[in-house]
């Protein structure tokens, strides 16, 4: 500070002199204090930017390419899982039987007259002697998903045939039939080939072909297996089957039935 303005020359540090003005009103200082308040916030907010922006530039623009390619993938999945193709029957092809040997309802004959509800994703009515060719795992109350499920899933799928679900609806010793949500997650257990789920209400076909509840001697808790040939008649029902050589080779003679 010089105050008279007539000393050049450099201060005892060798630092040039620096003139500093005072003034009389030290409000006029205000314009120059919100100035420097401005700079100091720009400051530290380019400060946090680069405390927090630091990691994602240390990998330049990879990271938000990955990023728009894990969401692109997480919407293409959730539309595919809501709007993809879900399973059909395939076409049956052939006439029905015109006069077979037995009354329907039995071994012989065609599937009871009636309709039973298709589950995939919503309810279409279908009729019941159009299950066919294929087979109807008919599950009782209380069942526990067993690996016979997966391996009629999958040898049907070998043989271009239907594989049906349905849950009988009569209660025994206090159980109720399979509720749907149990049913479908049963028929998600096979890998090869997907079964179809229907809901049959009236319990048409599980009193065609299941075994009573509670009758001593018959099996209560394993599936009933009713095998439809292509023209409609049922040539074989079978309580509690096992996954084998013999169940793959019932499974195949529907195609030439």
């Amino acid at each position: 500070m010089r105050p008279d303005g007539d000393d050049p020359e450099p201060d005892d540090y060798g630092l040039p002199r620096v003139d500093v003005v005072v003034p009389d009103d030290a409000r006029e200082l205000d314009r120059d204090v919100v100035a420097y308040h401005r700079e100091e916030r720009r400051r530290r907010r380019r400060a946090r930017i680069r405390r927090f922006g630091g990691p994602l530039t240390r990998f330049g623009v990879a990271v938000p390419i990955i990023a728009g390619a894990l969401l692109v993938a997480l919407l293409s999945g959730v539309l595919m899982t809501a709007f993809g193709p879900r399973p059909a029957p395939r076409p049956t092809g052939a006439q029905l039987a015109p006069r077979p040997s037995a009354s329907p309802g039995r071994i012989g004959g065609l599937l009871p007259a009636g309709s039973a509800d298709l589950v995939a994703g919503e309810h279409s009515p279908i009729s019941l002697r159009n299950l066919r060719p294929g087979v109807i795992g008919i599950v009782p109350p209380g069942y526990e998903c067993e690996n016979v499920v997966a391996e009629l899933a999958a040898r049907t799928q070998e043989s271009v045939l239907n594989f049906w679900l349905v849950a009988d609806p009569r209660p025994v010793a206090g159980k109720k039939g399979t509720p749907l949500k149990e049913l479908k997650a049963c028929a998600g257990t096979a890998h090869n080939g997907t079964p179809l789920v229907l809901e049959d209400r009236s319990g048409v076909l599980a009193g065609a072909y299941a075994p009573p509840r509670g009758m001593p001697g018959l099996p209560g808790t394993g599936m009933t297996a009713v095998f439809v040939q292509p023209d409609g008649v049922v040539n074989e029902v079978l309580q509690a089957p096992r996954p084998g050589p013999e169940l793959s080779q019932k499974v195949q003679s529907l195609k030439t039935g």
